[in-house]
Formats: C-alpha cells, sequence, structure tokens
C-alpha cells in the first residue's frame, strides 16, 4: 500500500506519516510540503491524506487536478477548515477529518481507506469517475451490465441499480473499452454477461433482453465468440 501525505505544515506531516506507519506498519508512506510538490511527483497513491489550506495550490485543486487525471486515489482531507465539507465530496473525498485529529477516527477512517484502496486493486483496473447533480460514484468495468442511450444522457445498468449520467455512447464506448460491443444504436452490453443471443435480441444473464441491430448481428457474432475464446 502506498500513502502519500500532502500539508504544508511540518509538524502535522511529520504527526500523520506516524500515525500511518503505527497502524499500518507495512505502507509505503510519502510526505509532501506543498500540492505542486505532490503534483509534479506524478506518482499513482493508493491513499492521498490532504490539507486543505495550502498556500501555492490549495488541496482542492489539488484534488480536482488528481480526478480529472482519472486517478481512484482514495481520497482522505484533513484538514481545520469545516465550511469545504460540500466541496470536498465533490471531488469523491472518502473523508473529511478535521483537526486537531483524534487518534480514534483517524484509525477507523484509515482502516476503511485501507479496505476500500485493496477493492480498487482487487478489481484489476481503475474505476470510472461519473457525477449527476445530486452525487459522485465510482464503477468498475465489470460492474456494468450494459450502457442504455437516452437522449443527451446514458443509462448505466448495474447489478442493483441504474445510474443515468449526462453522456454520449461514444464516450462510454471509449471508457469502457474492450469487452464491450455496441450491439444497437442505443444499446452497449458487456459480453461477459451476455446468456445468449438471436432473433434480433441479446440475452443478458440477469433475465433482460436488449436489442441487437440486423447490421451488427455477423459482427456480435465474431467478437462475442472470440470473446469466450479467451
Amino acid at each position: 500500500m502506498k500513502v502519500a501525505v500532502c500539508d504544508e505544515d511540518r509538524e502535522s506531516l511529520a504527526r500523520l506519516r506516524r500515525m500511518v506507519k503505527e497502524q499500518e506498519p507495512e505502507c509505503e508512506v510519502v510526505c509532501f510540503d506543498s500540492g505542486r510538490k505532490f503534483l509534479e511527483a506524478g506518482q499513482h497513491f493508493d491513499i492521498l491524506l490532504l490539507e486543505i489550506q495550502m498556500a501555492e495550490i490549495s488541496g482542492l485543486e489539488v484534488a480536482r487536478a488528481l480526478r480529472a487525471g482519472r486517478e481512484s486515489t482514495v481520497l482522505i482531507f484533513v484538514t481545520a477548515l469545516k465550511e469545504y465539507a460540500p466541496e470536498a465530496f465533490e471531488v469523491s473525498a472518502f473523508r473529511y477529518l478535521l483537526k486537531p485529529l483524534s487518534p480514534e477516527k483517524f484509525r477507523r477512517a484509515f482502516r476503511d481507506a485501507c479496505r476500500e484502496a485493496l477493492g480498487h486493486l482487487a478489481s484489476g483496473g481503475e474505476p470510472l469517475f461519473f457525477r449527476t447533480r445530486t452525487r459522485n460514484f465510482t464503477l468498475h468495468r465489470e460492474e456494468v451490465i450494459y450502457v442504455e442511450s437516452r437522449r443527451r444522457k446514458v443509462d448505466i445498468h448495474t447489478q442493483g441499480e441504474c445510474f443515468s449520467v449526462y453522456a454520449t455512447m461514444k464516450h462510454m464506448e471509449e471508457e469502457l473499452g474492450e469487452g464491450f460491443f455496441r450491439c444497437h444504436r442505443g444499446y452497449l452490453v458487456n459480453l461477459a454477461c451476455v446468456a445468449g443471443y438471436g432473433g434480433g435480441f441479446v440475452l443478458l444473464q440477469n433475465g433482460e433482453q436488449i436489442y441487437l441491430a440486423r447490421e451488427k448481428q455477423a459482427e456480435f457474432s465474431r467478437a462475442y465468440a472470440r470473446f469466450r475464446a479467451n
């Protein structure tokens, strides 16, 4: 597990590093005394402990740059500023801890962050980040069963929930990549979730059916055969 701590206050840096090592001695901990240095390092970290109040680049700016780069880093803000909590969750913050920091609250938050980071590693890929008017969320590609076009939006169907976001089908094809097939202008399907096909439909393992365009049938048959052979 690779952990970054970013805070201009040297005492805070040392204390957070010590708390991480006390809880997870095997963690690699790298400290940065400015947001600029953290971003310039260009390294991937599983967990980032981040102060908001920094002179050159604020913690929120650091977090926005991180998310713009599609980084799945589990983000914990550790700050004395209460008022930025709503903005913190716009960048998919995992926790928002206030200074002076309670050791017990830190232990619980860091333990949960480790579990979240291990889940990212076990999934075998970077998660996809989405934002709606009411929430931010991440999904791993294997969670997506199919995507359905809804004019300016798409519905992302998973086993437990359907998420509606502003996106184009072309964008979703590029994001999801290999293993997904555009079987109809309005549908993009996860080939791992296909149970069978025929008669102008793709049958999914959850029992649903989605359209298979006539002009796509031969190409879909070849793509599905290749997928099954791998």
